[in-house]
């Protein structure tokens, strides 16, 4: 067992990291800091070895979030470090992760966010820059409370300028800005 927590622990170092430098330290998601900084944000890492297993650990997550209150969890993270290595498989659990949602009764409650190490908008070449406001670590479903996203709009109105904003920040910095961040992405070492 404590294999895996260390395992887990330099998995959440990684995530942690991605989510100082890039989601917070450059504001691709202006709501991000605040529960970070208040300690709301959870990091869940999980160890299915099949696709109903992760489906399970979602549900279980979920569930969680549901039953805790938001001053204690606000948001989770959650990290499938193994099964979906490959971009599309992982937009296919994606969508078994939302049907999940609509399944418990969530819908509505929790939003799904989706972030992976090969993340490719789908008006963007694989190469682009603007790729990488989704590009995490791992592949990682975070959970979202609506009533925090409700919050955040009341606090930034104009939502929709932060896609073309970000879009334009990694434009600006280019590959050499984001290397500075010195984000490590393990999957693509092994591959």
């Amino acid at each position: 067992m404590s294999v895996i927590y260390n395992q887990d622990e330099e998995i959440i170092a990684i995530c942690r990291h991605w989510l100082e430098q890039a989601v917070i330290g450059l504001n691709l998601c202006p709501f991000a800091r605040k529960p970070y900084n208040l300690k709301r944000l959870r990091f869940s890492i999980s160890h299915a070895r099949h696709v109903d297993a992760f489906l399970e650990f979602i549900e279980q997550e979920i569930q969680l979030l549901l039953q805790t209150p938001a001053h204690e969890t606000e948001t989770t993270l959650i990290v499938e470090p193994s099964l979906f290595t490959d971009f599309e498989t992982f937009l296919d659990a994606v969508t078994l992760a939302e049907d999940v949602l609509q399944e418990i009764g969530a819908n509505g409650i929790i939003q799904i966010a989706p972030f992976h190490p090969e993340f490719q908008f789908a008006d963007e070449p694989k190469d682009d820059i603007s790729n990488y406001t989704n590009r995490s670590p791992y592949p990682i479903l975070h959970l979202i409370r609506e009533s925090s996203i409700d919050q955040a709009i009341a606090a930034f109105p104009d939502t929709a300028t932060i896609y073309e904003r970000n879009k334009a920040l990694l434009r600006e910095m280019g590959m050499e800005g984001w290397t500075k961040l010195a984000i490590e992405y393990p999957l693509q070492k092994s591959k």
